[in-house]
């Protein structure tokens, strides 16, 4: 019976475990450089986004996933505005195959984190006096693969590459 108890206790302490600890908004910019005349102009805004994602281990078993976004509206030449948030969780993982690990913090933890930034920036758009803009969803698996090949490209080498620039466990 005692052999029973301990099996179960090893086999709850192998157990993979991943777990939210907090969702937070790290940072938040709003530059207007050309209010109020840019109110004045009719010519719909050129939007652009620019998505970049992160990943940093905080303790042991515990990361930090960030993923960050900057929205640029043009009209003609001139800055409508330009918003940039940072929007980060806290993630408990432990017992997750090396292999899995970089996967999960670059597509997993990003997947949990996005909607809230999305949400932040709209928001900022809007009370800044601009009509919302609403980004679309990301595929952030397409998203890791293609950024693994290029940090793979860039460093001349067919190794995996992790969420944070250095090489993968494999």
């Amino acid at each position: 019976m005692a052999d029973e108890i301990k099996q179960t206790e090893n086999t709850e302490s192998d157990s993979p475990v991943f777990q939210i600890q907090r969702v937070y908004l790290k940072d938040l910019s709003l530059e207007q450089p050309n209010s109020p005349g840019i109110f004045l102009e009719q010519d719909a805004p050129q939007i652009e986004v620019a998505v970049d994602v992160g990943a940093e281990a905080l303790a042991e078993g515990i990361y930090e996933s960030t993923v960050t976004i900057t929205v640029t509206a043009k009209v003609k030449d001139k800055v409508a505005f330009l918003v940039e948030g940072k929007q980060a969780g806290i993630f408990e993982v432990r017992n997750v195959p090396a292999e899995q690990l970089d996967p999960l913090l670059g597509i997993g933890c990003p997947n949990i984190v996005y909607p809230y930034l999305r949400a932040n920036i709209a928001d900022a758009i809007t009370r800044a006096g601009f009509p919302p803009i609403h980004l679309a969803e990301i595929n952030f698996e397409v998203f890791y693969q293609q950024r693994t090949l290029a940090l793979a490209e860039q460093q001349g080498s067919k190794d995996s590459i992790a969420v944070d620039g250095s090489s993968a466990i494999n």
